[in-house]
């Protein structure tokens, strides 16, 4: 476990990339990449949205401990107000920790919106603020195994997870490096505009989902692409396998970039700590013999190495996923 202490660049050496491995977005009106000021923007349809990007960007103006608190409000806010979340939420974790008696149950439910609640302060603090007002906040346990990796130049997949920390932790790692990374467009341009430019201050490349030729360019130049497996994109591209011991729909592309130019795969976890003081970053030794000829087993393996994360701090895991949607035996076995 190390402190914070300097930052690391990248090697480059370009070619070309493949395509075919990821899910493609849905045929709606799509986003684009275009982050400069519309006419179009001052419409009243987009007003709710100015307003809430206003009040997005006060609270990353505040003190830290009044961020911290005024997260912890929305989450409880939303626990009340958000049912159906609340409802998948809860089906979620009886399904993942049948364990658990009623009252750990429902304080488990409450203690998720209190992390979500805490993560959309932190998504307005890393679209908003400098990323070295938070250096003294981190501590970093396993950067040198991504160092190692990237002196070979296969570039590395950094495999990552929904946690409520999602944005932060890509957010502050930029304390230590550059990378690439993957999203999922949002539908309304003026929010989408805004969350790629926040997005765009700190990663060279900011790949939509679909955009697997970017993706694999990115680790053919030897860059680090950060890229999270773990939601439900259907069942095409995807095998049914375990997550906390339900069958999920997993996608089996992970195995596939990593085929693809011999990149390392290490996983990367971030937790806001128990006191809401500070965070911790944690990055996996690579995965050994990975990827193997087997697209199950390979994404059993994946599955298992984010479980294993998530049980570190399960509140602040993305709960309020429906990752259990798709079912092999059709939409009558959705659990929700």
């Amino acid at each position: 476990m190390v402190l914070l202490q300097s930052r690391t660049q990248q090697a480059l050496n370009p070619n070309d990339p493949m395509a075919g491995l990821m899910p493609t977005a849905r045929p709606v009106s799509k986003p684009t990449q275009h982050t400069k000021f519309r006419y179009a923007y001052l419409w009243p349809r987009y007003w709710p949205t100015w307003l809430l990007l206003f009040g997005m960007w006060s609270a990353a103006q505040l003190p830290f401990t009044l961020q911290m608190a005024l997260g912890r409000q929305l989450g409880i806010l939303s626990y009340h107000f958000a049912r159906e979340r609340r409802h998948i939420c809860e089906v979620n974790l009886r399904l993942c920790f049948p364990e658990l008696n009623e009252v750990q149950h429902r304080k488990l439910v409450r203690d998720t919106f209190i992390a979500n609640g805490i993560g959309f302060i932190e998504i307005a603090i890393s679209w908003y603020r400098d990323v070295e007002d938070f250096r003294h906040r981190v501590t970093v346990t396993g950067f040198e195994h991504v160092e190692r990796a990237m002196a070979k130049g296969k570039g590395v997949l950094l495999v990552g997870a929904h946690f409520s920390t999602l944005e932060f932790g890509g957010f502050l790692f930029n304390l230590l490096g550059t990378m690439d990374v993957t999203y999922r467009p949002n539908n309304n341009r003026l929010f989408q505009a805004a969350m790629l430019k926040g997005r765009q201050r700190y990663y060279p490349h900011v790949l939509e989902r679909s955009d697997v030729r970017g993706a694999m360019r990115s680790l053919k130049e030897g860059r680090i692409l950060w890229y999270a497996p773990d939601q439900d994109y259907g069942a095409r591209h995807s095998v049914f396998v375990p997550f906390f011991g339900v069958p999920a729909a997993t996608i089996t592309a992970t195995s596939r970039f990593a085929r693809f130019n011999d990149s390392a795969v290490v996983m990367y976890s971030h937790y806001r700590n128990a006191d809401n003081s500070g965070y911790h970053l944690y990055f996996s030794e690579p995965l050994a013999d990975y990827p193997s000829d087997d697209d199950e087993a390979d994404a059993r393996r994946i599955n298992a190495l984010i479980e294993t994360a998530v049980r570190q701090q399960p509140e602040q895991y993305l709960w309020l996923h429906k990752r259990f949607k798709t079912q092999a035996e059709g939409i009558a076995a959705r659990p929700y």
